[in-house]
């Protein structure tokens, strides 16, 4: 179970990984992703102790959640690790962007540390080892001690794909029975085309037809039950697309809404040499942009429709700032390439501080706090 605990080897492991955080950091970002993802894989990292304080327990979806810091999609993009990040102290986890056949991804390098800036740029382009061997993986993980977690699985679709629909619906039909939620990942920038599934028509298609293999799944996912679907959107949306995209999730009845992906823009105050790569840029720039769009979909869907936010997340300020925005769950991952991987287990004990000071008893009682 995911701990915020202070004493013991996970915390030991913690204290070193995190003295090592600035020779990482001079590696090459990509190289040091691999070398982590290997690491968790080979459990090298200890995993923390203790429970997590009970202010932060929630059920969203009728899964039960031992905190709502998620690890966002893009981390671990095959399931190569996922008993291992939940180790670490996320309350959930959530693996890919996976696409129907393998595909190597955009050429490197396609991965960029803004260290001025706090931020990340990434042109990745959806790399991975196709559904298949991610089926594999997660089978196993189902079979083992930690199968019952929450592991969300990202489907995207496959750069040269003839029909976007028919990826997004076979990833719902082979990983279905495997994913405690699925997400239907309109919203890459890395993916020629894909954020204009995000228009009115082609998001009503796409999302009907996967609802519609969603639910007519012959088997239920592990825990007895068909997996939530969300949809995860751009922060780039004009408030007219930003209330299509509600509209439609309401219409056709969808689970959730994750705001939000990285975004195309570049601020003016970046300061980073690497401030003009190619891109979605994520990181503490991203964090006003996100918050806002995850504040107005709050308001559009009268805070009916479970919310993730993302985007910009590095303390539990920035989680409960979210959370009182509207988020039901929260997740992050490149705060990770600066706070090194035990993050969510030094959060979690602030978050609760911060929800008990309000006067809250619970994650769910403050979510929306900020529209009463």
């Amino acid at each position: 179970m995911p701990g915020s605990g202070s004493s013991g080897p996970g915390y030991l492991a913690g204290c070193l990984v995190q003295g090592l955080m600035p020779v990482l950091r001079r590696i090459d970002p990509e190289t040091a992703h691999d070398l982590a993802i290997s690491a968790l894989e080979r459990g090298l990292l200890a995993p923390v102790g203790g429970p997590c304080p009970a202010e932060l327990a929630c059920r969203v979806w009728d899964l039960d959640f031992a905190n709502p810091l998620g690890l966002a999609a893009g981390f671990d993009k095959d399931a190569r690790a996922p008993a291992a990040l939940l180790g670490l102290g996320f309350g959930f986890v959530e693996v890919g962007s996976v696409t129907p056949r393998p595909q190597p991804g955009n050429p490197r390098p396609r991965l960029f540390r803004l260290t001025a800036d706090r931020a990340v740029i990434n042109r990745m382009g959806f790399n991975n080892h196709g559904i298949d061997a991610m089926a594999e993986r997660l089978a196993a993980f189902r079979a083992g001690p930690d199968g019952a977690a929450v592991v969300g699985v990202n489907l995207g679709k496959n750069k040269d794909s003839a029909d976007e629909v028919v990826d997004y619906v076979t990833g719902v039909e082979r990983l279905g029975a495997l994913a405690s939620y699925l997400v239907v990942n309109v919203s890459s920038p890395n993916t020629p085309g894909l954020r204009t599934l995000q228009n009115r028509a082609p998001l009503t298609r796409l999302l009907a037809a996967v609802r519609t293999a969603r639910d007519g799944l012959a088997e239920s996912n592990h825990a007895g039950r068909r997996p939530p679907l969300l949809v995860k959107i751009a922060p780039d949306l004009g408030a007219e697309d930003l209330a299509d995209v509600a509209q439609v999730v309401r219409e056709l009845g969808l689970d959730g809404i994750i705001a939000t992906n990285t975004t195309i823009a570049r601020p003016d105050d970046l300061r980073d040499a690497q401030r003009g790569q190619g891109g979605g840029l994520s990181g503490a720039p991203l964090s006003g942009m996100a918050r806002r769009t995850l504040a107005g979909l709050y308001r559009l869907t009268e805070g009916r429709v479970p919310l993730i936010g993302v985007g910009g997340i590095a303390t539990a300020e920035d989680a409960y700032a979210r959370i009182r925005a509207g988020a039901a769950l929260v997740q992050f991952y490149s705060a990770l390439v600066y706070e090194g991987p035990y993050l969510a287990s030094r959060m979690a004990p602030r978050l609760a501080e911060l929800i008990r000071r309000d006067g809250f008893s619970s994650v769910a009682e403050a979510v929306g706090a900020d529209h009463r």
